[in-house]
């Protein structure tokens, strides 16, 4: 299988390389640097010339504060881009598979967001991402957007990885433990992604929208408290980890206070579900900051 994959420097989309690499496929991986995707003639070139058997979009702008700030290069990287994206892709007769966001739910629902529940995006970064996928939507027919939540990983910045750093600063932590997700491995989403490229590949994908999250759902205090305590055995360090709330942290954006995906859809649809939070949390800060850690930004204690 030849992927052609946008977004290529991201935390995700380093992760589908690595995977898609390990697993034999052809990658096309194309960053910022190698791939405007707001210029449709240069996407139209990257089509034509590669004649990808897929198309994975894993580029966004995804600085949710600073999107208040700069709303049109948002909308131009989140909303324009996938569509223009898509109209090429349908011309061209290839399939995409785009990422998306929990941010386009207001997050006021009590129970997990299903697929056809409707959107309420909160700030700007919702907004465009919701835009970016009814985009897509009106342009073609064979796609799949899988929008996730809570992502971390050993590639790329996330809450993760900041943990790790400000413990080894700090001796004491102040995390918001009022809003709940599912916090979700790149792994698992990189897994999520393969698997539903083989299928749209072959032509016998359920095209449409899907939710995949990490299996279980926390708080981002609980997610912060379960990566101080896989990392303390390796670093010897072990802060306190305050519980605050939204009003006590302001944000120039509003979060949604439940960002909770059923993945139900998708696992019925193509065979896959995302592990335990938990375990791929121990799994990952294991692989950063043991002292035989070997992924990319490994942190040595």
């Amino acid at each position: 299988m030849h992927i052609l994959l946008l977004g290529a420097g991201g935390q995700v989309g380093q992760e589908v390389n690595a995977l898609a690499t390990r697993q034999g496929h052809k990658v096309t991986a194309c960053d910022r640097a190698a791939l405007d995707i707001t210029d449709p003639v240069a996407v139209a070139r990257a089509l034509e010339k590669n004649q990808p058997d897929v198309l994975i979009n894993a580029a966004a702008y995804t600085a949710v504060d600073k999107a208040e700030s700069e709303p049109e290069l948002a909308a131009r990287i989140n909303a324009l881009a996938p569509g223009l994206i898509a109209e090429r892709c349908a011309h061209a007769r290839i399939p995409f598979i785009h990422i998306s966001t929990d941010y386009v739910f207001d997050g006021t629902k009590a129970t997990a967001y299903v697929e056809s529940d409707p959107v309420k995006p909160l700030g700007v970064y919702g907004r465009t991402k919701a835009a970016g996928e009814a985009a897509i939507r009106a342009a073609m027919e064979r796609h799949i957007i899988l929008r996730t939540a809570w992502v971390y990983g050993a590639y790329g910045n996330n809450l993760l990885k900041t943990m790790l750093r400000l413990a080894g600063e700090r001796d004491r932590l102040t995390i918001v433990a009022d809003q709940r997700g599912c916090p979700t491995a790149t792994q698992d989403i990189a897994i999520a992604l393969l698997a539903a490229a083989h299928a749209a590949a072959r032509g016998d994908a359920r095209w449409g929208t899907y939710h995949f999250a990490g299996t279980g759902d926390t708080t981002w205090h609980g997610f912060a408290s379960a990566i101080i305590e896989a990392a303390a055995p390796h670093t010897g360090r072990h802060p306190e980890v305050a519980a605050i709330t939204t009003a006590d942290y302001p944000t120039p954006a509003r979060r949604p206070q439940n960002s909770v995906l059923a993945s139900d859809l998708f696992e019925r649809s193509f065979g896959v579900r995302a592990a335990p939070w938990q375990q791929r949390t121990v799994e990952v800060v294991s692989a950063l900051v043991a002292p035989n850690a070997s992924a990319p930004d490994a942190v040595r204690p």
